[in-house]
């Protein structure tokens, strides 16, 4: 008999098993619905989250969601379990640990030292007992600061990625774009590129052209094409200017084999960078995406949730130390995440899921165009990810990604959200726009005119490096 069920209303629940009573605790969405894992009404949600509510944590450590011997992020997520720092919320059920979280008790220190002892799985399980308040209330005392050429993650700070995609990688077109985003004052995150044709050559091309672009500007940030991992190792034996090493990863060693890797790739990916020595501040030198229903779509999800199996890809990043990770929240497309409502939240939790673990967290705040979401639900939830204290979000050209085809946030999304909360850019970052005569004197990006020195300074500089 199953050991999990609880009584709502006269009628008696039972769950399979552990996975099952977390699919069934968790909020409505539609790729949950589509594995044939969701819950069949609210009162079996209801029923579902008070039995979860009821669980010791511990049980999580006796009772891999996928056993240790099958699953390569199973056995990283229990070889690495700390133990010491687990121990003072040992005692507490999983609605105990949600009460905790929410009480004055968990500060920025607590939590940061709670971190190494709590696994993705216990994460995933009380975040499935919290209110979108709470999930921002949570997140915006976990703080996690990363280092390259600039810092990541301080308080006050909103992080930005300069997307500036082009359907034919066209160099001009690329810098263009780029130069834009720095007027805006975006891009301290990263400067990255999706490319339109992955293959070593045009990547090299690519991070030559960043990279001389901000050489010659001095630009204190870094840069990075989003290539395959493997792709990446290669251009870095060829001796091209490789900042950040990017992947896609998912939270099961068959997920991430979809994605052509393995915690051993993504090693050595991660030594040849290091190898480089290119940071200044810092040697966070790995950056990872995320998005729930990867590990679904490739069938590779053990039967359990969108939002569980998500919350383990988190468990692949932290031990990688990145620089950066983000969730492509509604980038997956409706047969996951349905409607504005689905993604917002999931946006929510992957965030405070991702901090509590102690990965750095950011969101491509984004939709598909077949989606049941338009703009307004972005600002909604860019908005309240300022709130919980994001560490950055991706900006587009206008919002809208002319090389993937899809919506995200945009450089004006950037200048909104810094303004309405106080927030600034990188520290180092932000000395460079001052430098560069791009703030006034309360510290906001100018409105420029062509006449402007910085204006003309960045324009006269050029694409530099092969562009």
């Amino acid at each position: 008999m199953s050991r999990y069920a609880s009584d709502f209303r006269g009628e008696r629940h039972v769950f399979r098993d552990l996975a099952d009573l977390l699919a069934k605790a968790s909020p409505a969405r539609s790729g949950d619905e589509l594995a044939g894992l969701a819950a069949e009404s609210d009162a079996q949600r209801v029923a579902a989250r008070a039995a979860l509510a009821d669980l010791p944590l511990t049980r999580f450590l006796e009772e891999p969601l996928i056993p240790y011997e099958a699953d390569e992020v199973t056995r990283l997520i229990m070889d690495s379990h700390d133990d010491a720092a687990f121990a003072p919320v040992r005692h507490l059920t999983v609605g105990g640990m949600r009460d905790w979280l929410l009480s004055y008790a968990a500060t920025p220190q607590a939590l940061a030292a709670l971190a190494p002892g709590l696994t993705p799985e216990m994460v995933a399980a009380v975040s499935k007992l919290m209110r979108n308040q709470d999930l921002i209330s949570v997140a915006r005392r976990c703080r996690v600061v990363t280092a390259f050429r600039n810092t990541i993650g301080l308080e006050g700070r909103l992080g930005t990625r300069l997307q500036p995609n082009h359907p034919a990688d066209d160099l001009r077109g690329i810098a263009a774009a780029t130069l834009d985003g720095l007027l805006y004052g975006c891009g301290d995150a990263v400067i990255g590129i999706n490319p339109a044709t992955d293959n070593v050559p045009n990547c090299i091309a690519l991070l030559e052209m960043l990279d001389g672009l901000r050489e010659r500007h001095e630009i204190p940030t870094q840069t990075c094409v989003l290539t395959h991992v493997t792709n990446a190792i290669r251009i870095i034996e060829r001796g091209a200017p490789v900042d950040l090493v990017f992947q896609s990863i998912a939270g099961t060693e068959a997920a991430n084999a979809g994605f052509g890797v393995s915690l051993s790739v993504l090693r050595e990916a991660q030594d040849a960078a290091l190898a480089l020595k290119r940071g200044t501040v810092g040697n966070n030198v790995m950056y990872f995406e995320t998005g729930q229903g990867a590990a679904l779509s490739a069938n590779a999800h053990h039967g359990l949730d969108q939002q569980t199996v998500e919350t383990r890809a988190y468990a692949v990043a932290r031990a990688f130390s990145p620089l950066l990770v983000n969730t492509v929240v509604g980038f997956i497309g409706p047969e996951y995440l349905y409607d504005g409502k689905q993604i917002i939240r999931a946006g929510l939790e992957d965030h405070c899921c991702a901090k509590l673990l102690g990965v750095p967290m950011g969101v491509d705040v984004c939709y598909t165009n077949h989606a049941e979401a338009d703009q307004d639900d972005m600002d909604t939830l860019m908005t309240l990810l300022a709130a919980a204290g994001t560490s950055f979000l991706i900006t587009v050209p206008g919002a809208d990604d002319v090389m993937l085809n899809y919506q995200s946030g945009s450089f004006h999304d950037a200048l909104y959200l810094r303004s309405t909360f106080g927030l600034r850019a990188a520290p180092e970052f932000e000395a460079w726009l001052e430098r560069m005569d791009m703030l006034d004197r309360q510290g906001r990006i100018k409105e420029l005119a062509p006449q402007d020195g910085a204006m003309r300074r960045l324009l006269a500089g050029g694409v530099g490096g092969g562009g």
